[in-house]
Formats: structure tokens, sequence, C-alpha cells
């Protein structure tokens, strides 16, 4: 960046009193002549901010408290454009403010829909997310993208005829509005999908007649595009995905060429376009999440113990849960400010969220969380922005 950063200082007391005058300027001149700020702001020559450079006008607008950013978006398309790109994370990370926040999706009290709620790294509910667009669906993908929330795919009840989809919606968490993306080439629910490298693969999953799918395919947001490849060597569904050493490792779930649950492996290189295998995976996993260079599983049956995945030398070791009282009680897992969640997928008095730190000292390991989601969780994720 050209602005070093000693200068933040002085931009953080000016962009803090600039924020704090943008709605009621706004507001002002709306009023007096509704088409001036959009006159005065979106003509695509124009500065971001008069008198700067754009490199150190982005630097200014990037220092505004989070909070403020869905109304600078509403300012002129320039600013809106600026905040919805992957340049504003990056500026953000290099002077430390990118904010980390837990996304969790809740079921309704009544068991027909679902909302998602907000946590800090505090375990404050910060708020909810305006409602997903679309029809109502189970067995959907999410991904965190460049500091967004993808939405993909899943089944739907339309007019009692249960249909796959291929839609994809994605909530930009700076504006705090849903949009729709290119959709997928092929339906798919209950699929795998993970980021690696700054773009999101699906595979396998089930189709749109329940035929299991072997099929693949990755989305670039640069272009908007899904693009096809290699398919698994075996059609998969129910499974998971994740990123290691910028290769994607799909694990889990079964296959329709063999009876029951399948421990391989599928390991993808973006660099090969192409498949290789691995014997040593996890079978019927509920609930993963990935912290560092550690894959942390809970597998159905064998909810008191986490399976934890070491990509660097492809070992298993396992990690008992402090929890007393039915062993029927499940958890979903989720990761905040470095340490592993887990939330009951029970409510009752004796099961609280709790908190996994591997870096501890052993025996200090296990802690009680804060964070109280309203409802049982059906996943969760974190973004920073």
């Amino acid at each position: 960046m050209p602005v070093c950063v000693p200068v933040r200082k002085r931009f953080s007391e000016s962009t803090m009193c600039f924020s704090s005058m943008v709605q009621q300027d706004k507001l002002h001149r709306s009023k007096s002549n509704p088409c001036l700020i959009l006159k005065a702001t979106d003509d695509p020559y124009s500065p971001l901010l008069p008198g700067l450079p754009d490199d150190v006008a982005k630097y200014c607008l990037a220092l505004v408290p989070r909070s403020y950013f869905p109304a600078m978006g509403g300012v002129c398309k320039k600013w809106r454009s600026f905040l919805q790109s992957k340049e504003l994370i990056t500026v953000r990370k290099q002077v430390g403010l990118l904010e980390e926040r837990l996304y969790m999706l809740i079921m309704d009290k009544d068991d027909q829909g679902s909302h998602w709620e907000v946590f800090d790294r505090f375990g404050h509910k910060l708020q909810l997310l305006p409602q997903m667009p679309g029809p109502l669906r189970t067995g959907f993908g999410v991904v965190v993208l460049n500091g967004k929330l993808l939405v993909m795919a899943g089944y739907s009840m339309l007019e009692g005829t249960g249909i796959a989809s291929s839609d994809v919606y994605q909530y930009d968490s700076c504006l705090n509005r849903w949009s729709k993306l290119a959709s997928m080439n092929v339906a798919r629910y209950e699929f795998a999908c993970v980021e690696v490298n700054g773009v999101v693969y699906a595979v396998g999953g089930y189709g749109m007649d329940g035929e299991i799918l072997s099929s693949a395919e990755v989305y670039n947001p640069d272009t908007n595009k899904w693009t096809p490849i290699e398919s698994l060597r075996r059609p998969r569904c129910g499974c998971f995905a994740c990123g290691f050493e910028g290769k994607l490792y799909v694990m889990g779930g079964r296959s329709s060429f063999r009876i029951g649950n399948s421990r391989f492996v599928d390991v993808y290189s973006p660099d090969k376009h192409s498949w290789c295998e691995m014997k040593n995976g996890r079978v019927m996993v509920t609930s993963h999440a990935v912290l560092e260079k550690e894959l942390f599983c809970l597998e159905w049956k064998n909810e008191r113990k986490l399976a934890v995945f070491n990509s660097v030398d492809n070992t298993w070791k396992m990690v008992s849960v402090p929890v007393t009282g039915s062993s029927s009680i499940g958890f979903r897992l989720g990761i905040l400010d470095g340490k592993l969640l887990l939330f009951s997928l029970e409510e009752e008095p004796g099961y609280h969220t709790l908190l996994y730190d591997p870096y501890a000292a052993p025996g200090s390991e296990w802690k009680t969380s804060e964070i109280k989601p309203s409802g049982l969780c059906l996943c969760s994720v974190t973004i920073k922005a």
C-alpha cells in the first residue's frame, strides 16, 4: 500500500467522524434533491473521496467501523463495489481490523424453518440475518468465500413435490444483503463443498432423480461461473470436504458401489486436475470443523470422542469429550477465535456449549463457552471481514 501504517491513527480519527456523517448527509441531500447524491458520486471517473487518490480513499473507507458499511453501500456504486471486493478484506487485514464473527443457522421453534444468528468472539449475539431467499431447503451446502457466505443447492418441496436445486445465494456480511449468483451445472443435495485457493468446489451428492452423483464442479468468483472438473472414481453422497495444502479432501458418506460407509478419502489436486485415493478416512461423520492443519470429526454412535486428523502426516488421534449423560446426545462443531466449539443438539440443563483449545496446557483444554444459540444449531461458519 502507498499509505504507510503509521498514518492509521490520523485516518481513524477522520474516518470515525466521516462515518457518523454518512447517513445524515445522505438523508439531508436526498430530501432536497433525490438525484443529487447519485449524480455527484456515480460518475465512473469521479474519485471515491474528493481530493484524495483512490488508493488512499480505499484505505480511509476500510478503516470505518464495520457497522457503518451497510449505510455506506447505499452512497454510490463505487463505494458499494469496493465494500463488496476482496480488496476491502485485504486492506482491513493489513491494518489489523478484521473482525471474526460466528454465523449459526438455527432451527426455528416450530421446526418449520431456520434463521441465522451472529455472535462475536466474546459470545455476544449481534444480529439476525435477513431471511434467506428462495424456498425452504435441506441438504444444502454452506461455504465462506472472501468474507461472504454462500448457500448452495439443496432439496426443496414445491407444491408437494421434492426437487433438487442448483441455485446459489450469497450473503454479503459487510452490506448485510443477499444476492443470487450463477447456478451450479448440476442440481444436487447432501454433497461435499469447500473453499480451496479462493474457489469453491461442489462434489457428489444426490441428483435430480435421487441418483448418487460422482460429478464435481468448481466456482470462480472472479467470473461468476461454475466449471466441471474430473469426476470422482465412484459416486458419493452424504460426504463432506475440507482443504489442506491447496488440495481438496472428500470424506465420509457412502457409495452406491458398496454396502455401508466408505473409509476411502478422495483427494483432488488442482495443479494436476486429477483425483487420488487414501484409505484411512472416517465413517458416518455427523459434524466436522477444520482448525489450522487439523480436521475434527464427530462420528455417529461415537460422539463422546473427537476424531482428529493431522494433514501433515495423514494420521488420526482420538480426544475424549468431557460430558456425562445420555450417549444419544449429539453435537455440532464450530470454530471461533482459534478454538473449537461444541453445540449440544438437545436443550437440557446439563448441556452447555463447550470450548476446546488444542493449544492449552494439558488438563485445561476444555472450558464452557458463553455462546448460547436460541435453538438447535444446524451448522455454523466463521467469517472475517
